[in-house]
């Protein structure tokens, strides 16, 4: 299968254009049983030039890692967003996703000028949005992004493993594996469970 190669394609379009900021937003955690889900945007400079920046799923952990590191150093501004597990109950999921995402562009240093996005497009931003499909391996800043926020999401599941032991978090995040539906049917769900979703519904012992 051949690797999609994430450019600066859709970012140089805008820069063109007199955008000065361009940032790229992704989230993870979406079709998690358990977590928030967590977005990041990025920043970068046309002149950026980081190894393996492409879809965090493309990456193991300890490259995501690493260039995560790097995202940090030589990004113009990057931000962190989340929408909690009562948040993702109250919107649904797509609708925490856009809440997420709109809290990590507030939290960038410098406000941007355009925003580009993996797949769908954020209602009520106050800039242009560019919606890309697959845009996690197509643009070089959401893909950034992508990866900012699997490494800060990975992290917080391994802390929530020592919170709430059995579940086995730091192993599968959250994700519906086979073991954590079999912890789920014996233990039953723990606060930061999704109660919508269907296998911890089923799991709630009344």
């Amino acid at each position: 299968m051949t690797l999609i190669q994430a450019t600066f394609e859709f970012e140089s379009e805008l820069w063109n254009k007199g955008c000065k900021f361009v940032a790229g937003v992704d989230e993870v955690g979406m079709g998690c049983l358990a977590g928030p889900v967590v977005a990041a945007a990025v920043i970068l400079k046309p002149d950026t030039e980081i190894d393996l920046l492409r879809d965090s799923k493309k990456l193991s952990e300890s490259q995501r890692e690493k260039t995560a590191e790097k995202i940090k150093e030589q990004a113009v501004t990057w931000a962190i967003g989340s929408a909690s597990v009562e948040e993702i109950t109250e919107l649904n999921i797509r609708g925490a996703d856009f809440l997420a995402t709109k809290r990590a562009l507030a939290q960038l240093n410098f406000a941007p000028d355009a925003v580009l996005s993996d797949g769908f497009q954020i209602p009520g931003l106050p800039v242009f949005n560019k919606a890309i499909i697959k845009g996690d391996q197509k643009s070089k800043s959401i893909a950034a992004a992508s990866i900012i926020a699997k490494v800060f999401r990975d992290a917080l599941m391994r802390e929530y493993e020592v919170q709430f032991p059995g579940y086995g978090f730091a192993k599968h995040k959250g994700y519906g594996t086979k073991v954590h539906c079999e912890a789920l049917s014996k233990l039953g769900p723990c606060p930061i469970h999704r109660p919508t979703y269907a296998p911890v519904a089923a799991s709630i012992k009344i």
